[in-house]
């Protein structure tokens, strides 16, 4: 059996990087829409009509669960792809709550990082809401790094001017947790770190979807069923390049090597939430 996996591009691979550490025995199919990233500046129903037309396409592959490693898509179609399937389907959203919980007590503020549709849908607002009586949450699309994600463009030269123009008008100084809601961006932290004062947490959901998923399929007798293999599909046709393959095992080493730099920092990252 195989694990399904889609976005509208790479950033799912930082979910699927989380989900291999834990499972790595597994077989993964991961579908990325290029054809149509990115998705945070398109209408809903656009959106809409592109995610179900490719989960379609999954779902014909003999999956055992699928994970929509896209907080964008999460936040438009979750419940309607759990009505039409009978198999778990597992989504991402920003990691507001843990942030607010880490924040509590503090004087200083929660920023939640994502696309502007993702921050634009009532189920964002009702998420904040409901977790933050306090009103310390603000969010700001940053609709640039998702563009220079699919373009395997992350040297600091480039990243972080765009960063120091999109968050010139803020204070940084008044946040104490930053909130990565798009899967693409977890690949900038080096970059976000040293535009951010030294001190802030930063957070994203992967975590926390990667351990639930593995309890999921625990619970059901469907885990080491696989070999480790990942099929790679771009809008339906499988991936079979050896140079586009290669940039995708450097976009897991590029997240290790992150993580290594990171690890001697306290609250680093939380598990972030899953639904």
């Amino acid at each position: 059996m195989t694990i399904g996996f889609f976005d509208s591009g790479i950033g799912g691979l930082t979910v699927l990087h989380q989900v291999l550490k834990l499972m790595p025995q597994e077989d993964y199919l991961f579908y990325a829409d290029t054809d149509h990233v990115p998705y945070g500046e398109k209408t809903k129903e656009e959106v809409r009509a592109y995610i179900l037309q490719a989960v379609e396409f999954i779902a014909r592959q003999d999956i055992t669960a699928l994970v929509i490693a896209c907080n964008t898509a999460t936040s438009i179609v979750i419940e309607e792809l759990r009505s039409r399937y009978t198999f778990p389907v597992l989504g991402i959203e920003p990691a507001v709550k843990p942030a607010v919980e880490q924040s509590e007590g503090q004087q200083q503020r929660v920023l939640v990082l994502a696309t502007r549709l993702t921050l634009q849908e009532k189920k964002y607002h009702d998420l904040v809401h409901r977790i933050d009586p306090g009103e310390r949450v603000d969010s700001l699309p940053l609709p640039g790094l998702v563009q220079y994600a699919e373009q395997f463009e992350f040297r600091e030269e480039k990243i972080i001017p765009y960063l120091q123009k999109e968050l010139a008008h803020l204070n940084l100084a008044r946040y104490s947790t930053v909130v990565l809601g798009c899967t693409h961006f977890p690949y900038f932290e080096d970059s976000l770190r040293k535009v951010f004062p030294p001190g802030v947490k930063f957070i994203s959901g992967s975590r926390g979807t990667a351990r639930h998923l593995k309890q999921l399929l625990g619970t059901k007798g469907e885990i080491n069923q696989g070999t480790g293999n990942i099929r790679y599909y771009r809008s339906g046709v499988e991936v079979d390049d050896s140079a586009l393959l290669s940039k995708y095992d450097g976009l897991f080493k590029r997240l290790d090597v992150m993580e290594a730099a990171a690890a001697d920092i306290p609250d680093r990252s939380s598990e972030g939430e899953f639904i």
